[in-house]
């Protein structure tokens, strides 16, 4: 078995354990990925059918990475390379699961998904109809209750009993989810957290479908599972079959999402909730230098709600930590850009540096001063998917598929503009077509001409070809080629998701397209690094965003105290103070050969200026690990050495 040559004991075990339950506790760089990728294919070679084995994941991006890692090996020999293990994210995963059996619960085969911008506007009109003003309550806030309380295995009916005379806002909150789930029916779609919840309730509803699944993926891995929510935990639960296959892989220092209700007890309780559990633990760092090893070692052993383990590495010292103050936030934000352009003049690849920062106000000053410095750079946050042009040709391929979709109607109807002005548009959402000028039917009957032809097209044309017609038909590729400058880039914009519906051309008709809509949906901020137009820049996210990336050069900027560790999480301190340290332990191991630390002793918040204290993680580490800048001198008095 030369596929297991180059893995440590440890790996090796992991791979090897493949009946019944099993943890790893993987710390950072200690190449968890290529441990699952290997130990699906060592099953596939002890004669596992690969459409038995199924793999979860949190992001577009890792699914995408092992689905690739897998498909190389199996592609150099022609005995395994067919069919394919099923590597998605959980919401894929739900996405698979409603499409198979969801008609069993009255979920059509084809549903589209709301955004968090189609939720928000749904709730706003239902709290118009309500009479309460969005500015007194919030869509976000009402939409943020809902998904908490369906994380929580709440329903609306439910929410209502248990919390709807609480409060005036839970009473809102009640009241639109009602009109919410109403509105959604109608347009046939689900949101991000009924992807999760529903499958989970068809499987405890419906034996048969339960047993389909377990019939299926006779081995589950899960990746990230110090994320996972109680939910998602009782989804990979109800899915195992009597010998309880499940392999899973976590760190519980890098669990940062308990603001999401993710709960860390799914795998401090693992060997609890399965008796005859193994568990190992991998601790050898393959991607950091000794001394950033030995920085996060001293950062995240501070925390006591933790499984012990501490990384080890074989790689050099390295250089020392650089921590550099300044007076005002715009100065840091000059450092770091000038040391950027440094370093990528020394020959550092500008795209494997990130600048990372605790919360997105910060990248204001930081992008003002990578401009200001001629530095390129790229900030990760405004989704490729969220593009005003995108999402309208989205919502013309979601309705050529459905013209019955209601907020897709109204969205394709006024772009590009064809005349059909808001009191037109508001007669045909109130369906009354008798009300309609001669004038008006024609334009209406031009624009559902345009509709019946490409709803015709998306029962045969691959997906890509389909987009390219929608793209055409709509008119909406004419407007942009009349228009100026930032239209042509629109017009390249819209394009390339024909580009990326290339990925779906294996699939018949709707079928494609529909996957292509769910992927676009699901996206996440990291799927934007894979495009062409981001290649070739600086990095700056946040810490959130960089999770499960790496660089070989990191600055993690803006550390003071109420800033990172930042003020104001939760309802418990404890739980906030070390979740906050394993936030910063995240951004530390994000590192493979130079890490920089930088705070500002004032930072203008809201208009503000706020004179901080340096961050009391910077405590932490011991000193002889860092190595303080040229302008240590003036900050020595506020500094603890």
């Amino acid at each position: 078995m030369t596929y297991l040559d180059g893995l440590n004991e440890r790996q090796k075990e992991a791979v090897l354990a493949t009946e019944g339950p099993v943890s790893v506790l993987a710390g950072a760089g200690s190449g968890k990925t290529h441990v699952l990728t290997t130990r699906i294919y060592h099953l596939i070679r002890q004669g596992t059918p690969a459409d038995s084995i199924l793999a979860v994941t949190f992001t577009n991006k890792a699914a995408r990475e092992m689905r690739e890692r897998l498909a190389k090996r199996l592609d150099a020999e022609s005995a395994y390379g067919s069919p394919m293990p099923f590597i998605a994210t959980f919401h894929g995963l739900g996405r698979e699961i409603l499409q198979q059996h969801g008609t069993v619960i009255g979920i059509p085969r084809y549903f589209t998904i709301f955004d968090r911008d189609d939720s928000e506007k749904v709730i706003k009109e239902g709290l118009k109809a309500l009479d309460v003003d969005p500015k007194e309550v919030p869509p976000r806030f009402v939409l943020s209750r809902i998904s908490q309380a369906k994380n929580a295995g709440l329903d609306a009916a439910s929410f209502n009993d248990k919390h709807g005379r609480e409060s005036f806002r839970s009473r809102i909150v009640a009241d639109v989810w009602k009109r919410y789930e109403e509105a959604k029916k109608k347009e046939k779609a689900l949101d991000f957290d009924d992807l999760i919840t529903l499958p989970v309730k068809l499987m405890k509803e419906h034996a048969e479908v339960r047993r389909a699944l377990q019939n299926r993926f006779a081995y589950i891995h899960v990746d990230e599972y110090q994320d996972t929510n109680v939910v998602q935990g009782d989804l990979i639960h109800l899915m195992l079959a009597p010998q309880q296959n499940v392999f899973v892989v976590g760190d519980i220092d890098q669990a940062v999402y308990t603001w999401r209700q993710a709960t860390i007890e799914n795998l401090l309780q693992f060997t609890k909730t399965y008796p005859s559990a193994r568990s190992i633990i991998l601790e050898h760092n393959y991607r950091s230098t000794k001394t950033i090893v030995e920085a996060a070692n001293s950062i995240i052993e501070l925390n006591r709600n933790r499984i012990e383990k501490k990384s080890v590495t074989d790689n050099p010292d390295g250089e020392r930590i650089v921590i550099h103050p300044e007076n005002y936030a715009e100065g840091e934000g000059r450092y770091i850009a000038r040391e950027c352009r440094k370093l990528i003049r020394q020959g550092q690849s500008a795209e494997k540096i990130a600048v990372l920062f605790r919360t997105n106000f910060q990248s204001r000053v930081l992008e003002e001063a990578f401009l200001s410095e001629g530095v390129p750079y790229k900030l990760l946050g405004t989704r490729f998917f969220d593009r005003k042009e995108v999402k309208d040709v989205l919502s013309w391929v979601r309705l050529a598929l459905d013209p019955a979709r209601e907020l897709d109607r109204t969205r394709a109807v006024q772009y590009p503009p064809r005349g059909i002005g808001k009191v037109t548009l508001g007669k045909m959402v109130a369906g009354k077509p008798e009300d309609f000028k001669p004038s008006e039917r024609a334009k209406i009957a031009a624009f559902e001409e345009i509709l019946q032809a490409l709803n015709e097209a998306s029962q045969t044309a691959l997906p890509s070809a389909f987009v390219r017609l929608v793209i055409e038909k709509s008119g909406i590729q004419d407007a942009l080629e009349k228009g100026g400058e930032d239209d042509q880039e629109r017009l390249g914009n819209i394009r390339e998701l024909a580009t990326l519906a290339t990925r779906y051309d294996g699939y018949p008709g709707q079928e494609g397209i529909s996957l292509f809509l769910t992927d676009a949906a699901l996206a996440s901020d990291q799927d934007e690094l894979d495009r062409k137009e981001n290649v070739g820049g600086v990095n700056l996210m946040t810490v959130h965003a960089a999770k499960g990336l790496e660089f070989e050069t990191v600055f993690v900027s803006g550390l003071e105290e109420g800033l990172f560790p930042h003020e104001g999480m939760g309802n418990s301190e404890k739980r906030d103070e070390e979740e906050e340290r394993r936030l910063f332990y995240v951004a530390v191991t994000r590192a493979e050969k130079r890490l920089y630390l930088t705070f500002a002793r004032i930072r203008r918040i809201y208009g503000t200026d706020f004179l901080s204290e340096p961050s009391s993680f910077l405590r932490d580490i011991d000193p002889a690990l860092t190595h303080y800048s040229e302008t240590f001198e003036e900050f020595e008095e506020i500094i603890e050495v």
